[in-house]
């Protein structure tokens, strides 16, 4: 340094006042022996994303409110690839110091993410990891509301140096931001970003996530920003005019025999409000829909049967003035199933029940107790009827069961009956059931790894399945092969449900994503996300025009099928999982059950809001009912040991019910809205 002082000195005696100039500049970015002096974050190695993203946390947590539910969603993204970038760039030590920094900001979130993301310490590692794929190979979608975005930009350019730079790079290179103006999108007023800031939580929208979708469209190749949608046809499929003749024909006979009470309609005359109901709807044409087979008098029969049930159940149109309507839940438990039991299913003529073990095999009961007729039996041989029948022939645990369509039978016959049974297992097969033989009668062998789910079409004949080969599948009763496969899933299709109409199906996967599907010709129509857990149920509603789907964190997502958009959040289940979803016959309340033992009934119509929040306990309590209208209400575990968690409950649950220590695996409304409900005491 001395020798520099005298070169300048030198330098001045002699004028050469330009290169005394340039050598001052020069040495002003040295350290005392002469090192280039970084002032610059980006020029500091490894470490500058770390410093990065403690500068760019740290505004977030300083900011307005308001602001403050939006900014943080860009967190995980900057989070996951600074982190990618650290492991691609060899910085070893660097990218494991900064993942254990702050991988507990997003553990409630994004658990299996970071399992996963754990393992990844080389550069190649980036390139075989699935999930590391994933978001390397795509964009990473983030929509913020304009004010927010300017905010953004603004912290950027005057931290540049600080590290701005590093995260103007991240965003710039990984991300794809979309402003919105706060009229322009609901979910971006004033009004809910202030509503947003006063919730506990902060969950992802339904456009957020890595492909870059559009909101609502399962088309990811489009453009951001673009609004092409699929037009949806969701109107309920109406009778063939013969069948209608039929139907209509009957009906009058009924009416002859049991007349209507005084100010009932009558059969025929609710039947033709019906008719002329499903006739305005835009409905499906019958080449839009998978062909089916000719109606027999089997099909007639449940339709009037169907009508009389409607036209005398009890009505339910949701909660009104604060007080919800009086559902009833009928709970069947099951006791010293030492945690055995996997999945349960109600028939719809509500006479059976059928378990499936993780002993590889399947339990049928008699609802009422009463004898179930068995196969006939050799004369040496004991054939007294039982209240069950076990069938056996799957060779792994039975994952779901699954009743084929029915309805109870008029006058105590049995043509209305339920005369089969689903069953899908990890053995990679699905099995039809007949319950007249109670034999296996048709085995369907097409996945490439265990099936998780199975489920009848809405008029039976076509099922469909779901499996760890990331793939859904329909199949028809009458080929062995199945018709058609649905591929675009990132992970396991976990659940799977058909739309009413039959025109339409859905898949959701621990990928947190919830897909929709044209039948006929196998094309995705509609993409839903948002989901912070793995989907765990599906149900849409009878009406066809909003999708239940809920996941493994304790949440319902309503969704808006024909927009894509996602209606409401309803929180009040605690951690484990939601198993079961099922709707009311006007589409106006669902009940839920789920791993922490409680059977809850919520309103659909009624907006959640911030202000009529309570917390209840989420573990089910001693049966004690809790009204959803309560602001905080501590609901004592069943063992009484230990204080239970407590959870967020959204304005719109009407009622809760808890259970003694019952995991609920199975909830169902029936066609007069009464529910039935099953579930293990797992002491």
């Amino acid at each position: 340094m001395l020798t520099q002082v005298k070169v300048l000195e030198y330098l001045s005696k002699k004028g050469y006042n330009r290169t005394e100039a340039m050598l001052r500049m020069e040495s002003a970015n040295q350290d005392v022996d002469g090192r280039p002096m970084q002032t610059r974050v980006e020029d500091s190695g490894g470490v500058k994303y770390g410093k990065a993203f403690d500068l760019f946390r740290n505004w977030i947590e300083e900011n307005l409110e308001i602001y403050k539910p939006d900014l943080r969603r860009l967190l995980w993204p900057v989070f996951v690839y600074s982190f990618l970038e650290l492991v691609s760039e060899w910085y070893p030590k660097e990218s494991r110091t900064f993942f254990n920094n702050y991988k507990e900001i997003f553990e409630n979130e994004h658990e299996s993410d970071l399992r996963v993301l754990q393992a990844i310490a080389l550069p190649e590692h980036v390139h075989e990891n699935p999930i590391a794929k994933i978001y390397h190979s795509q964009r990473y979608r983030v929509t913020l509301s304009q004010t927010a975005f300017y905010n953004l930009i603004g912290f950027l350019e005057h931290k540049e140096k600080e590290g701005g730079a590093v995260l103007v790079g991240v965003i710039q290179n990984r991300l794809t931001v979309v402003t919105v103006e706060r009229t322009a999108e609901e979910q971006f007023s004033l009004a809910k970003l202030i509503e947003r800031a006063q919730q506990p939580e902060n969950f992802p929208a339904e456009d957020e996530g890595i492909p870059g979708h559009n909101p609502g469209s399962a088309n990811i190749t489009q453009g951001a920003g673009t609004t092409v949608l699929t037009r949806l046809k969701l109107g309920q499929i109406t009778l063939d005019q013969e069948s209608r003749q039929d139907v209509l024909g009957d009906l009058q006979d009924e009416d002859k025999v049991n007349p209507p009470a005084p100010g009932q309609p009558s059969l025929v005359e609710a039947f033709e409000q019906r008719i002329k109901r499903e006739e305005s709807e835009d409905v499906p044409g019958r080449t839009e829909l998978p062909p089916r087979p000719p109606p027999l008098a089997r099909d007639i029969a449940m339709e009037v049967q169907r009508m009389k049930e409607n036209r005398d159940r009890f009505r339910i149109s949701s909660r009104t003035g604060g007080v919800g309507p009086g559902v009833s839940v009928t709970m069947f438990t099951f006791h010293n199933t030492n945690d055995s039991i996997t999945c349960l299913d109600f028939s719809a003529d509500y006479r059976l029940v059928a378990a499936g073990f993780d002993m590889h095999y399947i339990r049928v009961w008699s609802l009422d107790g009463s004898p179930l007729p068995g196969p006939p039996q050799p004369d040496d041989q004991d054939s007294r009827p039982t209240a069950s029948h076990r069938l056996i022939g799957h060779s792994g645990p039975v994952y779901n069961v699954s009743f084929a369509p029915a309805t109870p039978s008029p006058d105590k016959q049995d043509i209305t009956e339920c005369k089969y049974l689903l069953s899908c297992s990890a053995d990679m097969s699905v099995r039809l059931w007949s319950l007249e033989s109670w034999a296996c009668v048709v085995v369907y062998k097409g996945h490439d790894g265990p099936v998780w789910d199975v489920t009848w079409g809405p008029y039976g004949h076509y099922f469909l399945t779901g499996s760890l080969d990331r793939t859904a599948r329909l199949w028809s009763t009458d080929r062995v092969d199945y018709l058609r496969l649905f591929v675009g899933h990132d992970r396991d299709v976990d659940h799977v449900c058909f739309h009413p109409n039959n025109a339409y199906v859905f898949t959701g996967s621990c990928d947190k994503m919830v897909r929709m599907w044209l039948v006929t010709n196998g094309y995705p129509v509609r993409m839903f996300t948002g989901h912070a857990g793995n989907i765990t149920a599906l149900a849409c509603s009878p009406d066809g025009k909003i999708l239940a789907s809920a996941d493994d964190s304790g949440t319902i997502i309503l969704w808006d099928l024909a927009p894509g958009k996602l209606l409401k959040r309803m929180r009040g289940h605690g951690k484990g999982g939601i198993w079961s979803l099922t709707w009311s016959v006007e589409s106006t309340v669902i009940v839920s059950g789920g791993a922490d033992g409680t059977v809850r009934v919520w309103d659909v119509q009624l907006p959640n809001d911030a202000s009529g929040q309570g917390r209840v306990v989420g573990e089910g309590g001693a049966g004690q009912k809790i009204e959803g209208t309560t602001q905080v209400s501590n609901v004592p575990g069943a063992g009484g040991k230990k204080k239970a968690k407590e959870v967020v409950v959204t304005s719109d649950q009407i009622s809760a019910f808890p259970t003694k220590k019952s995991p609920v695996y199975k909830v169902m409304f029936t066609q007069q809205n009464l529910v039935l409900a099953g579930g293990a005491y797992l002491p």
